[in-house]
Parts: structure tokens; sequence; C-alpha cells
């Protein structure tokens, strides 16, 4: 139920929802990169480069799939929301 349905305005909240989706394309390279090269730094400075790349990506790996689960969540909550609420409106309609 993520698209509109006709006859209803998109809220605040639809809009809030998509704008988390869009940010997912971008969340991801950067929190992959950003964690590669910052670990690659730190570990630089204790003198194991390498290791600290890995780390770093594997840290930004996970933290970008924790925002996916995150938006996820709210599309879920969102989507349940949404069909209680048609079925309210439905049930209401009804003779």
């Amino acid at each position: 139920m993520i698209f509109r349905r006709r006859g209803r305005a998109g809220g605040p909240g639809d809009r809030s929802l998509w704008g988390d989706l869009v940010s997912l394309g971008l969340i991801f390279p950067i929190s992959i990169t950003l964690g590669f090269f910052l670990g690659r730094w730190i570990g630089a400075q204790f003198g194991h480069g390498q290791g600290g790349g890995l780390v770093g990506l594997c840290w930004g790996i996970a933290t970008a799939f924790w925002e996916l689960y995150k938006v996820a969540q709210r599309v879920v909550r969102w989507d349940a929301q949404e069909t209680r609420r048609i079925e309210k409106d439905r049930d209401s309609h009804e003779p």
C-alpha cells in the first residue's frame, strides 16, 4: 500500500516516508565508503591500515543495513495504518 490512493492527497507522513526511501540510495554508498576510509585512516594510525579498512568496511555495511532495517520497519507500520484506515472507511460506507 505504498502508493498513494486516488482521492486522497499525500500528507506530511507520506512525504516523509518517501524521503526515507529515497535517502537509502545515498546512505548505502556513503556509509560504506566513509566506513572504509575512516577505518583505513584509524587503522593506519595504529600501524594496521588494511585491517582497519576491512573493519571500517564491515562497520559501514552494517550501518547501511541497519538504516535499511529502520526504514523497512517504518514502511511496515505505515502500511498497517493505511490498511486499517482503508478497512475502516470501507466498513463505514457499506450499508
